[in-house]
């Protein structure tokens, strides 16, 4: 390793700049990311519309470029509307929490090596500390306040029913995005954003532990609401979620918190399993391709990467219902990633104290684990195939009526229509409701 990255894979950089450089640092951030958000959602409206066969924005600016900002100004505009039975004080600090959480995740996140910057040696990094992963987790908890508060704070069923399910999706997918870090750590030796960086110059996380990488990549869209995880919104149920009752410039802020957490956990991602700044093979074969200022190519060219699965999501899969949502969650990513933390410590012990090589750790313990985890699913999906077939073999469920009590309401498994469903929607039933 090279003096300047030796230099990079410890804290001791940090601390030491010059108040000016600081300031220019979180400016420096706070302008890329409002200007990735803006970028984010012409890509995204560019590439859905090329999934769709359709034009997307062309109009305002070359190729459309200047229409979110233009969208942005808009929002300024509109009028703001705060609904009577609103909590006024939470219902303006909602939106607050969450851009602030947002862009607060961001500071430890590594874009580069140690530069020059006006003549000062300094890393492309705002802060680092011992526990930096822990940090961004933490701050990721506290900003699922903002959506929950906006909910209860609205006045609003559809709101607060929005609020309701995010913070049952907080539980269900922040517990295996934190067991995701756990390999990681095991492997790294260390909690420091810029330790990890350095713990990857030969090989990255995402091909060592690809299970902890698969799980965080859910983990991550089912943290940042979208689709197919966008429960929280889901507009064809809520008429838009946690956010119905907001207008102007706080749902432009809710907006802006959305695509800036989703450019967060992508660089989350890119930095603790792609191998963060560097450069990637063959590039890297390149002496100077990890130094200078070059990695900040590498590093927002891989968060890109990211961003383009969001929108492809999005694009191609339908939402999940809400007990689908759940069960994925609980019964197969907590389970798996608890699991995988298990083959991960008993490998790395048999490494450290039999010196085993990684062939034969694969054959004693890789394999077997598999085998489990198959014979396990295997049987899962088996339990699960009896229940519905004894569900729709009982015969002491009554016939299925959609418009029992005069509201549709969803059948239970094993119910079947009484008549076709068509007959329920011709026929008049307003006499059977009391008071119709």
């Amino acid at each position: 390793m090279s003096p300047l990255l030796a230099a990079t894979s410890g804290l001791g950089m940090f601390g030491t700049d010059p108040i000016g450089i600081v300031i220019l640092k979180v400016v420096a951030i706070l302008v890329i990311m409002l200007t990735l958000t803006l970028f984010n959602i012409w890509f995204e409206r560019r590439i859905v519309s090329f999934m769709q066969m359709r034009i997307g924005p062309n109009r305002v600016g070359p190729q459309g470029l200047l229409q979110s900002l233009m969208d942005a100004l808009k929002l300024m505009f509109k009028e703001e509307i705060i609904p009577k039975a609103a909590d006024r004080p939470v219902y303006i600090l909602a939106p607050i929490i969450s851009v602030f959480t947002a862009v607060f995740a961001f500071a430890v996140i590594p874009l580069g090596p140690v530069v020059s910057i006006f003549g000062v040696r300094t890393p492309l990094q705002v802060v680092d500390m011992p526990v930096g992963v822990l940090f961004v987790t933490a701050i990721a908890s506290i900003g699922i306040y903002g959506i929950v508060l906006s909910g209860w704070a609205s006045g609003s069923t559809y709101a607060l029913l929005g609020g309701i399910r995010s913070s049952a999706q907080m539980i269900a997918y922040e517990i295996p995005m934190g067991l995701s870090f756990v390999a990681v750590f095991l492997y790294a030796g260390t909690m420091s954003t810029s330790g990890i960086v350095s713990a990857q110059q030969r090989t990255w996380y995402a091909v060592l532990l690809l299970p902890s990488f698969l799980i965080y990549v859910v983990s991550m869209v089912g943290e940042t609401n979208r689709a197919p995880f966008d429960l929280p919104e889901a507009e064809s149920e809520l008429v838009g979620g946690f956010h119905t009752e907001y207008s102007s410039m706080k749902f432009a802020a809710f907006f802006l918190a959305e695509y800036i957490n989703m450019f967060t956990v992508s660089a989350v991602a890119t930095t603790l399993f792609l191998g963060g700044w560097r450069a990637p093979w063959p590039i890297s074969l390149w002496s100077g391709a990890n130094e200078g200022w070059f990695p900040l190519l590498w590093f927002f060219g891989k968060v890109l990467v990211f961003i383009f699965m969001f929108i492809w999501l999005r694009g191609t899969l339908p939402r999940f219902r809400y007990d689908q949502f759940m069960k994925f969650g609980w019964k197969f990513l907590i389970p798996v990633s608890l699991g995988w933390i298990m083959v991960v410590a008993t490998a790395r012990a048999l490494r450290n104290n039999l010196d085993l090589s990684t062939s034969s750790l694969v054959v004693t313990v890789g394999i077997p684990v598999a085998v489990v985890l198959l014979v396990w699913a295997l049987v899962d999906e088996m339990r699960d195939r009896r229940a519905r077939a004894r569900s729709a073999a009982n015969p002491a469920l009554p016939p299925y009526d959609p418009f029992a009590g005069g509201h549709p309401v969803p059948r239970l498994p094993g119910q079947e229509f009484g008549a076709r469903p068509i007959d329920y929607l011709m026929t008049d039933r307003t006499q059977e409701v009391p008071g119709a």
